[in-house]
């Protein structure tokens, strides 16, 4: 990582941690099982102003660090490990992204609460996973609690909250 880069990136992580951490928890589940609306907290804009991050960047993610380059990924509900395979902002591609994945609905939601780049701490950032063409949608021999999804890559979206 540039010199600038890891200077800016270190700076940003030590205005921020004091506040610490985001968490997943009490996400509100609609009727079908999918999440709710959610807050972005106010830390992680921060953070994600500071990285210069701005709602609708994008980059590409694997998105299971244990599935890379697979035909076809299988997600279960609960947390997630992604991997950027792009540079992100400021942030560089091998960076990781954690969140949450829900498989209730038609189709996967991943929503990515942290990021922790290579050479620097965990740090809160609002975030989804997307693909058009219904390429998030659940295989049907999916079972409840899992997602086949084909594929094993898709686009993290910057957000300023989750919808």
């Amino acid at each position: 990582m540039p010199t600038t880069k890891a200077l800016l990136l270190s700076s940003v992580v030590l205005l921020v941690t004091p506040f610490g951490c985001t968490t997943t928890g009490g996400v509100a589940l609609r009727p079908d099982g999918t999440p709710g609306p959610q807050e972005c907290p106010e830390e992680a804009k921060r953070m994600m102003r500071a990285l210069k991050l701005r709602v609708g960047d994008a980059a590409w993610v694997d998105l299971d660090a244990n599935q890379l380059d697979a035909r076809q990924v299988t997600l279960y509900d609960g947390p997630i490990e992604s991997i950027l395979k792009d540079d992100f902002g400021t942030l560089e591609s091998t960076t990781r992204l954690y969140g949450q994945v829900w498989t209730s609905g038609a189709q996967v939601v991943i929503r990515y609460y942290e990021a922790h780049p290579p050479d620097s701490e965990k740090f809160p950032i609002c975030a989804v996973a997307r693909l058009s063409r219904d390429q998030m949608r659940k295989r049907p021999e999916s079972k409840p609690g899992m997602a086949i999804l084909d594929g094993s890559t898709a686009a993290a979206y910057v957000v300023d909250a989750f919808r």
